[in-house]
């Protein structure tokens, strides 16, 4: 099978790999479903600590497989339950991740790709990364709720520009746009990453996926408050029932004795 999501766990970290040889990774719609199956079977492994999401052979995801689309994507039933019941619940099945998800960017970040890398926490670029969804070319616009997710990590001047008038952007100003939390050479990147993963794995996985419930809290109501605003949710009612669990006694007793903490 050419076209395919490859998971790996090892170590509680799961790669997850996009692979579509000659095809700079575009997603098919069997890899749509796959990406589905894959996330969703990493909600099933309370072990995993980090989640590291990159694609094959020098590019993350050059978009969708546009050798499909004739297939489907003219009878307006079978195009919504592509975008439907195949792209948005493989992306939203990323978005349910509990533990945080890392994206390595190399290459092209197109279309599927700028959505997949909009589903992670942290993202990770190599200099000649690029970026942009340049379908207004196809004839088509991106789906609302792809849109909408790809707008509240971009930005919309950036989500704009991308859209209607099919920009192509750099890493550094996606850095500068805040979608990206760091870029750094391409011949360095597999390592930063991976350093990133580590430093991750080496924290409190509670912590972690508590944080990560809290952000998602905070997105659902719009975004973070202003200070002073009165208007901020009272705390779930289960927020603090990690008080006496064995890892927040543990890393409050390993900075009292002054050594690492072993979560």
């Amino acid at each position: 099978m050419s076209d395919s999501v490859e998971l790996v766990v090892s170590a509680a970290v799961a790669t997850v790999t996009l692979s579509h040889p000659g095809r700079f990774n575009a997603m098919s719609r069997r890899m749509w479903r796959r990406l589905r199956e894959v996330f969703d079977s990493i909600e099933c492994m309370p072990e995993l600590r980090c989640v590291l999401l990159r694609g094959d052979n020098g590019n993350f995801c050059a978009g969708g497989d546009i050798s499909e689309y004739a297939d489907f994507r003219f009878q307006e039933s079978s195009l919504r339950d592509f975008h439907e019941n195949e792209v948005w619940t493989a992306l939203q099945s990323m978005l349910n991740c509990a533990v945080p998800l890392v994206a390595e960017i190399t290459g092209n970040c197109m279309g599927a790709g700028i959505e997949m890398a909009s589903c992670c926490d942290i993202r990770v670029a190599g200099t000649s990364a690029r970026f942009g969804a340049p379908i207004a070319r196809l004839g088509f616009p991106m789906a609302p709720r792809e849109a909408t997710l790809v707008t509240r990590e971009v930005g919309l001047t950036v989500t704009r520009q991308m859209l209607l008038e099919a920009a192509i952007f750099t890493a550094d100003d996606m850095k500068a746009a805040s979608f990206l939390s760091r870029v750094v050479p391409d011949d360095q990147l597999h390592a930063e990453v991976l350093a990133t993963v580590q430093r991750i794995s080496a924290l409190s996985p509670q912590a972690a996926r508590l944080n990560k419930q809290t952000i998602r809290s905070l997105v659902a109501l719009g975004g973070a408050e202003s200070e002073g605003d009165a208007t901020v949710s009272a705390p779930a009612a289960d927020s603090y029932r990690y008080a006496d669990s064995v890892e927040h006694r543990e890393g409050i007793r390993a900075f009292l004795e002054k050594r690492a903490p072993i979560f």
